[in-house]
């Protein structure tokens, strides 16, 4: 069996068995991307190639309907079995399931024969009852071989190759699920879209799903404002990674399987941190990047941590552009702050940490939500991001060996994409490839845009068999249970007892 560290992570947990839960709104982590920008939208490309291309560039959309566009799909002629390394069967491939480790096209191994292969409720349809396909009618997105699936992830912007690692955990978990099953007759083929960490490329790959694929799976952007209503529009089924934006949200067709609120913010982190040091918390800082949904996720969380305990004395956002943290670190020193929270992607977090050690500023708390939990945190921060906190709600990556479903979600990964670093935003779209396998399937003949709609609108506590903490994908309210790490001698050590720190949601009234 494959199992891979996350690397760049030396972690250990003090939680003995199966880790689970721990923290956060990532929503904002979520980048960094320059307000407004206008990039290029048309970035749409399927997953039977190049996931996506070479990152960064343009590729055209592949129209079944229009042979002489690069990658489109043509014909009825017999051919080849679902790819391993895509997670994508073309539309000429035969519907039989080859079985773990066929070769396309030949019916020989072309896998590494490590892959776990999955069992009972982690089976790639699950173990729940299998709907008849009586009826199975195919429409937008669904041939008589495959059902395609869209996936708009931000890959290029400001910080190339944030959320590749959404893209490539669908394309995993449709690898796995295309080695051992379908869903009546029909395989899984995951469409690729750069959403460029901008509103308009993420409105063109909306269109582009609306009439091309059946639903959504794993999307990811900081910027994903941009074609909900578009989406909403034309009933697409949208299970995102993670939404972080309150318009999407809002989208009556739009899910994630790390399901977000930013209005109901939890309760147990910073009533954790207010046990742990009551001293520390009595001036406390919130300082966020002004870009995408950080701002109104970081008011939001200020006024949550004040009603339990934190008392928020110092708020400030910082453009995406400046470089200079010096005279925010100032303000630090100056209101004799003792308990900092940085709301954004990792990259500034450091150039805070770094500019706090310069100026010799040494909080008790320093926190981060779940971007902190990334080995180029770690590798890049240095001793300035030692003492590090993150809270954070998924199972442990550096620890697959206690957790059936993340050695799964790690194994097919490198199945698609040999070398590549598992994290929260692969593990959140794979969790959300399998939610609409189990629906898909139990509905059967019966599936539809509308029928599916409905099905994911009643799941109330998804774990993906415990790969993360239990999300409200179908209420659409913020997860109440994390667990809580602290970076220690370039290990993160868990700090918060038990699996998880479940004390409720406090509703603030802001974003939602």
């Amino acid at each position: 069996m494959v199992r891979r560290p996350l690397r760049g992570h030396r972690h250990r947990s003090t939680t003995p068995g199966t880790p689970v839960a721990a923290a956060v709104v990532l929503a904002v982590a979520v980048l960094v991307a320059a307000c407004g920008s206008q990039v290029a939208p048309e970035t749409v490309t399927t997953a039977g190639g190049r996931a996506g291309g070479q990152e960064g560039q343009s590729a055209p959309v592949a129209d079944p309907a229009d042979p002489g566009v690069p990658g489109a799909l043509e014909g009825p002629d017999p051919g080849p079995a679902p790819d391993p390394a895509t997670g994508s069967v073309p539309d000429d491939a035969a519907p039989a399931a080859p079985g773990p480790g066929a070769d396309p096209g030949s019916g020989e191994d072309a896998t590494s024969g490590d892959e776990p292969e999955g069992g009972g409720r982690n089976a790639p349809s699950g173990d729940h009852r299998t709907g008849s396909c009586e009826g199975f009618t195919n429409q937008t997105g669904i041939t008589d071989k495959v059902i395609r699936l869209g996936n708009a992830a931000d890959i290029s912007g400001p910080v190339p190759g944030i959320f590749q690692g959404a893209q490539d955990g669908a394309r995993a978990y449709a690898a796995y699920f295309n080695s051992r099953s379908d869903i009546c007759g029909r395989k899984l083929e995951i469409v690729t879209a750069d959403s460029r960490a901008d509103n308009a490329a993420n409105e063109a790959a909306a269109r582009q799903f609306c009439s091309s694929v059946f639903a959504a799976v794993g999307s990811m952007s900081a910027f994903d404002a941009g074609g909900s209503e578009t989406t909403q529009k034309c009933g697409l089924p949208d299970i995102r990674s993670t939404a972080v934006d309150p318009a999407r949200n809002a989208c009556t067709t739009c899910f994630s399987a790390q399901a977000v609120n930013s209005a109901l913010v939890n309760r147990a982190v910073p009533r954790w941190f207010a046990r742990r040091k009551p001293a520390a918390v009595k001036r406390a800082a919130t300082l966020h990047v002004k870009a995408g949904a950080a701002p109104i996720n970081a008011k939001s969380q200020a006024e949550a941590w004040r009603r339990s305990g934190v008392n928020v004395v110092y708020e400030a956002g910082i453009d995406v552009s400046e470089f200079n943290y010096a005279p925010y670190v100032q303000q630090l020193q100056n209101r004799d702050i003792t308990w900092v929270q940085y709301v954004g992607p990792y990259q500034y977090a450091v150039r805070l940490a770094q500019a706090m050690q310069q100026q010799n500023v040494r909080p008790d708390f320093f926190v981060l939500d779940l971007t902190g939990y990334d080995p180029r945190y770690i590798e890049s921060g240095g001793d300035a991001v030692e003492g590090t906190y993150v809270w954070m709600p998924t199972a442990l990556i550096e620890r697959p060996d206690d957790n059936e479903e993340m050695a799964l979600y790690q194994a097919w990964l490198q199945q698609v994409k040999p070398g590549a670093i598992p994290d929260s935003y692969g593990l959140f779209a794979w969790s959300a490839t399998r939610l609409f396998v189990e629906r898909a399937t139990e509905l059967g003949g019966k599936l539809t845009r509308e029928s599916l709609v409905k099905a994911v609108r009643g799941v109330r506590k998804w774990t993906a068999n415990a790969l993360h903490s239990p999300q409200d994908v179908g209420g659409k309210r913020t997860t109440e249970c994390y667990r809580i790490l602290r970076l220690q001698k370039g290990t993160y050590v868990q700090e918060s007892a038990g699996d998880y720190l479940c004390e409720g949601l406090v509703n603030t009234g802001i974003g939602g």
